[in-house]
């Protein structure tokens, strides 16, 4: 079993590297060897390397210069998806890809199903949603994981931003009235190894199978109450010298803090799906925080 993971620099495709190792030899690629607005190189990489399976952790994620650049994100976004599908089906290989919370509009009251109608209001959005059926339209086995406020030590993301303004500032405003379940980088390269291992590599996945999952941790916040919660967390550990306090962390509503992107306001995934699938349990998110912090701190 080879693995061809494409976007090994990202935060899910550097917990990745390490995830995959266990199923066998790994490929790991990143921009540099493999620009996926380059659909030629694409073409290329895949048919050197000819991989059973091919990981796409790689995606256009600037959800606010999305709106600006709609032709670069929808390369990235949704066109290279159809050309690593079609590529993967000349090998009757797997592709696992990732997509987003993103493609719902957020209006429903509970946490969306994989069978919900989607309705994506960014260009972001409509980039990834269109990555999912490009990927379906082509008919080899794959595997999609859709999901949400993604956080790691490596790279960038919510988690470090909050950390860098605690540094400088006494007082912050975050939005409150936007849930959603902030899920770790590792718990997201963990399950894929899993669900990989678990179906032999795709070995049994069906001829032209594709199956949809969420992906998410259990527990469900707004933006202001994560931020409060790293600030907490950090405050209490040696190495982060932070100027704000948690309790100075002020909620403010969407209308009051306007992007060019327009944000789900309810971004919880219902992963019942995966959980029975393959008798799985969903982690919420805060361990897996501390340890992030713990590492950072550390380092």
């Amino acid at each position: 079993m080879t693995i061809l993971l494409l976007g090994k620099d990202g935060q899910v495709g550097w917990q990745l590297q390490r995830a995959l190792a266990a199923l066998g030899p790994v490929l790991a690629c990143g921009r540099a060897q493999c620009d996926l607005a380059d659909t030629g190189q694409i073409r290329s990489l895949i048919r050197q390397s000819r991989p059973t399976i091919i990981v796409n952790a790689t995606a256009y994620t600037a959800v606010d210069k999305a709106e600006s650049e709609p032709e670069l994100a929808h390369l990235i976004n949704a066109v290279a998806p159809g050309v690593l599908a079609e590529e993967a089906l000349q090998l009757d290989a797997t592709l696992l890809h990732y997509s987003t919370d993103y493609v719902y509009d957020g209006s429903k009251a509970t946490p969306y199903v994989e069978s919900d109608p989607t309705n994506p209001q960014s260009e972001y959005g409509r980039s990834k949603l269109a990555g999912e059926a490009a990927i379906r339209a082509v008919g080899g086995k794959s595997l999609i994981f859709r999901t949400s406020w993604v956080f790691g030590e490596h790279g960038g993301n919510f988690v470090k931003t909050i950390l860098r303004l605690a540094r400088d500032r006494e007082s912050l405003n975050v939005v409150d009235d936007q849930v959603g379940a902030p899920t770790p980088a590792e718990l997201i390269a963990d399950v894929s190894a899993m669900v990989l291992a678990m179906l032999r590599g795709g070995q049994r996945l069906e001829k032209g199978e594709n199956r949809l999952y969420h992906l998410a941790s259990a527990e469900p916040v707004s933006w202001c109450g994560f931020a409060r919660a790293i600030v907490e967390l950090a405050g209490q550990m040696p190495g982060f010298d932070l100027r704000l306090q948690a309790e100075a962390i002020r909620a403010i509503t969407t209308s009051e803090y306007p992007t060019a992107a327009r944000r789900p306001a309810n971004s919880q995934l219902a992963c019942t799906r995966l959980e029975n699938d393959f008798g799985l349990q969903m982690p919420g998110w805060q361990a897996s925080l501390a340890r992030m912090l713990e590492r950072l701190a550390a380092s």
